[in-house]
């Protein structure tokens, strides 16, 4: 398959995922959405070709050097989605 064919198919997908977040939202589906960002998210990466580690060092980068660590999430009183637990 041809790469701009390739890339066309991903960003119809991308448009299509992007339009199911939207309406999850809207009905407050808000856990579904996440998912729906998470893919959106891994699409994106491959569309622009940005590995993880560059994700993260863009990460690393927005927080600011002199912020204190985040508080505990437990005594934040957050709670992750199941999803989230996984990823270390």
């Amino acid at each position: 398959m041809p790469a701009a064919n390739s890339e066309q198919r991903l960003r119809s997908l991308l448009e299509t995922l992007e339009e199911c977040r939207a309406i999850l939202m809207d009905k407050a589906s808000l856990e579904p959405a996440r998912l729906l960002s998470l893919a959106i998210l891994e699409l994106r990466m491959e569309l622009h070709k940005v590995t993880d580690s560059e994700l993260k060092a863009l990460c690393d980068l927005m927080v600011p050097e002199d912020e204190p660590p985040p508080l505990d999430r437990k005594e934040a009183g957050l709670r992750l989605p199941p999803y989230l637990k996984l990823i270390k």
